[in-house]
């Protein structure tokens, strides 16, 4: 799924992103707005994981988006 249209969708998607990355807090999502760097960065930091495997994780999320999340 194209970046685009998760940063559009941000407060339907901010469900599924909990479900992927739980210690992520509701302030770490209103602060993300949908910004793929500030996503990555706030994985980075509340899991201690490197920047490339944060940008994995988020890469591999993104391909398993379904475009019936929206609805």
């Amino acid at each position: 799924m194209n970046w685009d249209i998760i940063e559009g969708n941000w407060k339907q998607m901010k469900g599924k992103f909990k479900e992927q990355w739980g210690k992520l807090t509701d302030d770490d999502f209103d602060a993300i707005e949908g910004r793929h760097d500030q996503l990555t960065g706030k994985i980075q930091e509340r899991y201690g994981v490197t920047r490339d495997d944060a940008e994995k994780q988020v890469k591999e999320w993104q391909n398993q988006a379904k475009d019936d999340w929206f609805h």
